[in-house]
């Protein structure tokens, strides 16, 4: 057994698809077939049911699906310390985000991080919440920036947090039409407005979507379905007005905020990271860039420190 023929393994079971497994491992499908056919000689046990189309794993499978991944996870780890030895000058972060802070705080903080360690590879994993937590519990992340509140301890209970800043959600609209809106506006005013929508499943769509439903109002959606970059370019155009978190805001010309009041909605961003798991020194250089940005932006004299807090955590 090796760690070529584990990863084949656990890229088949996630993908349930030979074809698609070997094109992400950069193998010929031959060979990927080979090296599954072997592993499974050796463990004496097939660990897939193969039908045309549709592949599926066994019971074995399915036991070795988790060991397999830690036993990847520990290898990268070991790398990993082996890149530690010459200091900052090389490694790898793997960071994960939600879309909305990969175009807020993240786009700032890896500015910051490749201007100070330009020989870290930096690689970003940008989903919804809980598929960060989980990505992070199989070893996939070094770090991730959540929002959304989740079952934690259900997803893998050896998980650190701390929370890093309280954000407030606030309505956009175009500079060109921000006169007609005023400085505030009630969540009922809102729904009467056209409105451009995130999809459905989207963390910031659910929290909008729960507010409304709680004040038993319809709003008017012109756009629905949309991802963050698409919603903030269809409100520059003046489309309809959108409630996104403050600091998208960032470098936005071109979009004006107003203060969301009746009800006021926030968002508490929390970093998380393996308790288990001792950080290398390139993941902790992170985790300070990233605290060290977030309070840059939370700070007196920014557009955003009237709808951005600093956590006592952060």
């Amino acid at each position: 057994m090796n760690l070529e023929q584990l990863a084949s393994f656990v890229e088949v079971a996630e993908t349930g698809h030979f074809t698609k497994a070997a094109a992400a491992l950069h193998l010929a499908q031959p060979s990927l077939s080979r090296q599954i056919s072997t592993l499974e000689k050796e463990l004496g046990a097939e660990l897939f049911h193969r039908a045309r189309g549709h592949i599926t794993l066994t019971a074995a499978g399915e036991s070795l699906l988790p060991t397999a991944r830690r036993m990847l996870a520990d290898a990268e780890a070991i790398r990993r310390d082996m890149d530690e030895l010459a200091g900052l000058r090389k490694g790898r972060v793997r960071l994960g985000a939600t879309p909305t802070l990969c175009v807020s705080l993240v786009a700032e903080a890896l500015s910051r991080f490749h201007a100070d360690h330009p020989g870290i590879e930096l690689e970003v994993m940008e989903k919804g919440s809980r598929e960060l937590v989980e990505a992070l519990g199989q070893g996939q992340l070094d770090l991730a920036l959540i929002t959304r509140t989740v079952d934690l301890s259900a997803l893998t209970p050896r998980l650190h947090t701390q929370e890093v800043l309280r954000e407030d959600l606030v309505v956009i609209t175009s500079a060109d039409h921000w006169e007609s809106v005023g400085d505030s506006i009630t969540l009922a005013e809102v729904a009467d407005r056209p409105q451009v929508v995130f999809h459905h499943g989207y963390d910031l769509r659910e929290a909008t979507s729960a507010a409304f439903d709680a004040a038993g109002l319809d709003p008017s959606v012109v756009v629905e379905g949309a991802e963050m970059d698409a919603v903030l370019r269809f409100v520059e155009r003046g489309l309809g007005l959108a409630i996104v978190p403050a600091m998208v805001l960032v470098d936005r010309p071109r979009l004006r905020s107003i203060r969301l009041t009746d009800p006021h909605l926030s968002r508490t961003v929390s970093l998380a990271s393996r308790a288990d798991v001792r950080a290398t020194a390139a993941a902790s250089a992170m985790e300070t860039t990233i605290l060290d940005t977030a309070g840059r932006l939370a700070a007196e004299g920014t557009g955003l420190a009237p709808y951005v807090r600093l956590l006592p955590g952060g």
